[in-house]
């Protein structure tokens, strides 16, 4: 009994610590999940953002439809309201506030030339996204690395 209890002593009276190698592969792991997860999370906040500027434009679209429904046209280029002001006409207000994009604040691109058809131009930062606008002719309105979005009358 006493030398199970000496043996059992003495290994609770000297502990032994973490080698150096145990605490550098355990850094090193640390250090490897760190970065892999920085990068998804910044993967996400740009995929947050990309979705608050498809919002953005699909509501902008929204209140376009209802001035040509009210109208019988789309606004023309010089008329469209600008970022932070409203769309309206007369008493009828369109869209109390059109949105800016959410880094840079700037306005979404709109071109309407004629009244009959218009062209919302955003730029979203995720290449890989599914509704990126593919066509080659648009990609100047974007700077790189982000893509352009495009959205036309339905």
């Amino acid at each position: 009994m006493k030398i199970k209890f000496s043996i059992l002593k003495s290994q609770l009276s000297n502990p032994l610590g973490f080698t150096l190698i145990e605490l550098l592969v355990s850094i090193s792991i640390i250090a490897i999940l760190t970065a892999l997860l920085t990068a998804n999370f910044i993967g996400a906040r740009q995929r947050g953002r990309d979705g608050q500027r498809k919002s953005n434009m699909y509501q902008i679209q929204s209140a376009l439809e209802l001035y040509r429904a009210d109208n019988g046209n789309y606004p023309l280029t010089a008329a469209m309201a600008t970022c932070g002001n409203g769309i309206s006409v007369g008493g009828t207000i369109y869209m109390q506030k059109v949105p800016c994009d959410p880094v840079t604040g700037n306005p979404y691109q709109y071109t309407s030339v004629d009244g009959s058809t218009y062209t919302l131009f955003g730029c979203l930062e995720n290449s890989n996204d599914s509704d990126k606008d593919t066509d080659q002719a648009d990609a100047s309105v974007c700077t790189s690395p982000n893509v352009p979005f495009k959205l036309t009358n339905p």
